[in-house]
């Protein structure tokens, strides 16, 4: 009996140690955890309420700094500028600005040029960084990316610049042959000839005017909100019936083949303009006596089905360091042959916003003395393929169906007079 208490009094005396030590260790480790630690003071418990939410939806890279210079928090943007590299600011000028805000209370703000992440080498990154106080301990810093904007801002000067120059020409023509006309009012013969040269700057300035208005609208506007099935025989009619006049002057011969039965979508106004740019450029820039094609195909990609229209020359060609920069605004591969032709610089542009508007594209092949062709792709009318669904025997089981056949060699164009 004495034995069996004995054994009582020894476990009661064990489960009240127990329960004493497990209440102590359960107290240490709420201590332990309400303690700061050396992580924790460069968490986001240390920034004051709400600045986690606003930095979170700000556009502008953001990044806070402590009293030691690393870094309490920052933005994806702020990594991916590579602002951020290994907890600590890795710009040195934002660095110091930093240091001199903490000491003085002073909001910095300057612009600076970065090299690109990963390579020295390549367009610098502009930025905009402003540095401000943030409590009693932190910085913050707000970097804005300019890059953009700047190149935009270089593109505007570049293009009121080359729009000066281009109105200038024909307008400075205008004003000398006017003079010339009234100093030989008494020679009809002269007159005859300089109203001729005015009739041509004129034409010149209407046209260059014209595309400039085309321009404009094609950048600003969204072709799709009147977008429609076009179809593609009309545009490449269209297109010829465009530049018959200078295609028979110099006795180029005009082919068109397989648009037959295709449909593209979009604005049938620009999608006309375009393709009439191509067309009258391959015209103007071959010699008399050739030929230009144009042929269309559908082509498929893993987005979808494209419908793929190219123009063929037999002209001059364009080298290489040229082909880089034909679509850009005013470039002409050759200016004098360009103001013989009356070429204006702005055609090849034009295509090119058009067919990135119509979520296409535009390419160039070319060998010097050998020609070009331009393609121009664009997405094919969904219409188009619902017709073909609707009317499954004209598919041959056994091939292809002429529409979706491959396209090499072309088959024998119809000549258009």
């Amino acid at each position: 009996m004495d034995v069996n208490a004995a054994v009582a009094a020894a476990a009661a005396i064990a489960g009240v140690l127990t329960g004493v030590i497990a209440m102590l260790a359960f107290r240490w480790s709420e201590r332990e955890q309400k303690r700061p630690t050396r992580t924790s003071l460069h968490t986001d418990p240390m920034l004051p309420p709400g600045v986690d939410t606003v930095l979170s939806v700000l556009r502008s890279s953001a990044v806070v700094l402590d009293e030691a210079d690393a870094v309490v928090k920052a933005s994806s943007a702020a990594y991916a500028l590579g602002l951020v590299r290994g907890g600590k600011l890795s710009v040195e000028p934002m660095l110091q600005m930093a240091r001199d805000t903490r000491r003085d209370g002073e909001i910095r703000q300057v612009e600076l040029d970065l090299p690109r992440r990963g390579t020295g080498r390549g367009e610098a990154l502009a930025v905009s960084a402003r540095v401000a106080p943030l409590g009693s301990r932190l910085v913050l810093l707000l970097v804005e990316d300019l890059t953009e904007a700047r190149r935009i801002e270089a593109v505007r000067r570049d293009f009121v610049a080359n729009v000066s120059h281009e109105l200038k020409t024909p307008v400075g023509a205008l004003s000398l042959l006017s003079e010339a006309v009234m100093d030989a009012s008494e020679d009809p013969e002269a007159v005859e000839r300089f109203a001729g040269r005015m009739q041509i700057e004129a034409t010149r300035l209407t046209s260059l005017v014209q595309e400039l208005i085309d321009l404009s609208r094609v950048q600003n506007d969204d072709p799709l909100e009147d977008a429609e099935p076009v179809r593609v025989d009309e545009l490449v009619a269209e297109a010829i019936d465009r530049c018959r006049h200078q295609a028979g002057t110099k006795q180029i011969t005009m082919a068109a083949a397989g648009a037959a039965e295709l449909r593209v979508w979009g604005n049938r106004g620009q999608l006309a303009a375009a393709l009439g740019n191509l067309v009258e450029n391959a015209v103007n820039y071959s010699p008399a006596r050739t030929r230009v094609g144009i042929a269309a195909r559908r082509v498929s990609v893993p987005s979808g089905d494209l419908i793929e229209v190219a123009v063929t020359d037999q002209g001059i060609g364009i080298s290489d360091k040229d082909k880089e920069r034909i679509f850009e605004r005013f470039y002409r591969v050759d200016p004098a042959r360009s103001r013989q032709t009356g070429g204006t610089g702005l055609g090849l542009a034009i295509v090119k916003h058009v067919a990135a508007s119509h979520g296409g594209e535009v390419t160039v092949w070319s060998s010097e003395g050998q020609g070009s062709t331009f393609t121009l792709r664009l997405p094919e009318a969904g219409a188009a393929r619902d017709r073909a669904l609707q009317h499954p025997d004209l598919d041959d089981e056994d091939g292809p169906t002429p529409e979706s056949a491959s396209y090499d060699p072309l088959p024998a164009p119809e000549v258009l007079p």
